[in-house]
């Protein structure tokens, strides 16, 4: 009988063993290829002088000034709720690999142009290792598909002008690419410009898992996973 229930007890290790690697969480997952690089955005260059119109505003000669996005002052993360043993907790998973470029002219804010976003999906993290590969191997795939992108598509909300010290607010629309789709989303952006030689601020959104046909591998104690996930990137960008 002991034999027996041994036998049973470790046929039961051995398959639950067999279904958690099945579903990615035994998997080391691929590491990140290298450090995160801005995709080049390029922008033509205006001759014309600006008159300031206070002692704060910024006269710029040269039209929009290229700003890179910092990876070690900046971050992405995602959250989601789900039910972990029984209990409901937030999933935050965050990552600084995150790289950009925006050309910005502060005293025509409505000329800004905002190029590629890139997120390495490979350095995204929670407090779970089990999650995480099961994040990395099972929902994004990381492995083939090791980037995030955000490639935008139209600026809109921008002021007139802006100050030294000002904070602003407007929307930036453009294809979400995770994995191998895309869809059009939306990004709500506070940034204010700290200096003529920094900006920095956060931008949000929200998507739908199933919209990225992102399915939840069926794991023991997880249950209902929320759908929406929202997306928060705290940046920091430095004039180049």
């Amino acid at each position: 009988m002991k034999l027996r229930r041994f036998l049973l007890g470790g046929g039961l290790l051995l398959a639950t063993a067999v279904f958690l690697s099945a579903c990615g969480v035994l998997q080391e997952p691929e590491a990140a290829s290298a450090p995160i690089e801005a995709v080049p955005l390029v922008i033509e260059t205006l001759t014309a002088a600006v008159e300031p119109e206070s002692d704060t505003a910024v006269t710029n000669t040269t039209g929009p000034v290229i700003f890179q996005i910092d990876p070690a002052q900046s971050q992405v993360r995602f959250e989601l709720d789900e039910d972990l043993r029984g209990s409901r907790i937030t999933v935050v998973g965050t990552t600084d690999q995150v790289a950009g470029e925006l050309a910005v002219d502060l005293s025509n804010p409505a000329a800004t142009q905002v190029g590629v976003i890139q997120i390495n999906a490979r350095t995204l993290a929670t407090d779970n290792n089990f999650r995480n590969r099961a994040i990395q191997n099972e929902i994004l795939q990381t492995g083939a598909y090791e980037y995030i992108t955000f490639t935008p598509t139209a600026v809109t909300g921008l002021p007139a002008s802006v100050n030294i010290g000002d904070t602003v607010t407007f929307t930036i629309v453009g294809d979400l690419t995770i994995r191998d789709v895309s869809n059009q989303v939306t990004f709500t952006v506070q940034a204010t410009a700290v200096s003529a030689n920094q900006l920095s601020g956060t931008a949000t959104a929200a998507v739908n898992r199933g919209d990225y046909g992102l399915q939840i591998p069926s794991v023991p104690n997880v249950a209902n996973v929320e759908e929406e996930v929202e997306l928060i990137i705290t940046f920091v960008a430095n004039a180049s």
